[in-house]
């Protein structure tokens, strides 16, 4: 899948969450609307999608309110004051949650921004022909 075929997917499924591309691309970006297409291109080729994956409006319409989410948190250690009151160090192994959330939205930039290929990231929430295949 080329970048150009993957941000038309990330756009059309925030389009269908409510996301007004057009709007977007005028005001931040501030160039000339010509079409979807050309804009897409735009973002594409001079590697611009970072200002859009990293917006806020993006991200609020790609990740639905209350839509459920997976995340893995890591493994803990602390110090704290034991039974016997003596301080004693606590381990946490790491485990996986899952909540509903209003703001998900928030948490997926804090990951978007930690991760090493966003747009490998963004992938993994995109739900296409060839994962819809392969599940048969």
């Amino acid at each position: 899948m080329t970048r150009f075929e993957l941000l038309q997917l990330l756009v059309g499924q925030a389009r269908s969450n409510g996301f007004s591309f057009r709007k977007w691309y005028v005001s931040k970006l501030g160039l000339p609307w010509v079409d979807s297409r050309q804009a897409l291109e735009m973002l594409s080729v001079e590697r611009r999608y970072y200002s859009l994956l990293f917006s806020h409006e993006f991200a609020s319409h790609f990740w639905k309110p209350g839509e459920r989410m997976t995340f893995e948190v890591p493994t803990q250690t602390f110090k704290r004051r034991m039974a016997d009151g003596s301080i004693g160090t606590v381990t946490r192994k790491a485990y996986t949650r899952r909540s509903v959330r209003d703001d998900a939205w928030r948490y997926h930039l804090r990951e978007l921004a930690m991760a090493e290929e966003p747009l490998r990231y963004m992938r993994r929430y995109l739900r296409v022909e060839d994962d819809l295949s392969e599940e048969g």
